[in-house]
């Protein structure tokens, strides 16, 4: 069985939400899951969430902290580095039929890594394995790699009336 490449990018809200989605679906068909985070290192809910299915799903965050109001140091790049080799070594481990690389596109904007060194991991993966890549402003090379991609786009949105991010919703 061939493992598709699925990209998920855009502006709009949901990607992580649909790489989420499709490791508790593989999950439930009793698949192994490695979702790797990068960027986010804080305990969001689906992390909690998560844990509950820690016999099939791997998390494991690769971010410091959250980069929204705060420029990477040194140690964000190592971190994410590290994360990439991590990953790399589960997705050839044969212990995983889908590996997510949550928010690889803003470790790729930040140049915490390549993109020719996260296409040369992507397409070392064994046949079988299933492979997500999030996160906004996907390059167009990704794209083009891709069998899959869904380009989430904005219409509205309630931030831009004030309304702060919600525990369970957003976070």
């Amino acid at each position: 069985m061939k493992g598709y490449l699925h990209v998920y990018t855009g502006d709009g809200k949901g990607k992580t939400t649909s790489a989420l989605g499709l490791a508790l679906r593989s999950a439930g068909s009793g698949k192994r899951v490695f979702f790797a985070q990068f960027i986010k290192g804080q305990l969001y809910s689906e992390i909690k969430a998560l844990e509950r299915y820690s016999d099939l799903v791997v998390t494991r965050q690769f971010g410091l902290g959250c980069l929204l109001f705060s420029e990477p140091v040194a140690e964000d790049i190592e971190a994410a580095r590290e994360g990439l080799r991590e990953t790399e070594r589960a997705m050839l481990s044969g212990d995983y039929q889908l590996v997510v690389f949550d928010e690889a596109n803003i470790a790729l904007r930040y140049k915490f890594f390549t993109l020719d060194e996260l296409m040369e991991v992507i397409n070392r993966r064994p046949p079988g394995v299933e492979v997500v890549v999030t996160g906004r402003d996907a390059p167009p090379q990704l794209i083009e790699a891709a069998d899959l991609v869904t380009h989430m786009q904005q219409v509205k949105h309630y931030y831009q009336s004030g309304v702060s991010a919600r525990l369970g919703i957003e976070y």
